[in-house]
């Protein structure tokens, strides 16, 4: 299983900008998936989750401004990010807790490369 991450960038305080995280191999089903963070010196933090349901989490830092999203039949979340501030440049990672082979599979979590999101003017 493989997560690709793309979307990041370097954006204007107060822009925005779209992230998008397609899972792809051996697939069965996926249970969730989400936006983690990590800024210089920080510990990595969830940024928004999203559940098969739609049932969404976000953190309380970016309520209001990013909006989680996913498409089921492709295996991709998005996360659009408006309002941007100097204070969300981080690298930004995608995870996803997915059933690899059948029903009875485990659920394990996988994790993308990290798209650099950097807001500065």
């Amino acid at each position: 299983v493989q997560l690709q991450a793309s979307g990041g960038g370097l954006v204007q305080p107060g822009g925005s900008l779209r992230l998008a995280c397609a899972a792809s191999g051996t697939i069965f089903r996926v249970s969730s998936m989400g936006w983690y963070r990590q800024a210089p010196g920080k510990q990595r933090e969830l940024v928004a989750h999203i559940t098969y349901s739609g049932t969404t989490n976000y953190a309380d830092s970016v309520k209001g401004r990013f909006t989680i999203s996913s498409d089921n039949a492709k295996n991709t979340v998005y996360l659009q990010m408006n309002s941007l501030r100097p204070e969300d440049t981080a690298v930004y990672y995608c995870a996803a807790d997915l059933k690899t082979r059948t029903y009875f599979s485990p659920v394990t979590t996988y994790w993308g490369q990290g798209t650099q999101v950097t807001v500065s003017s």
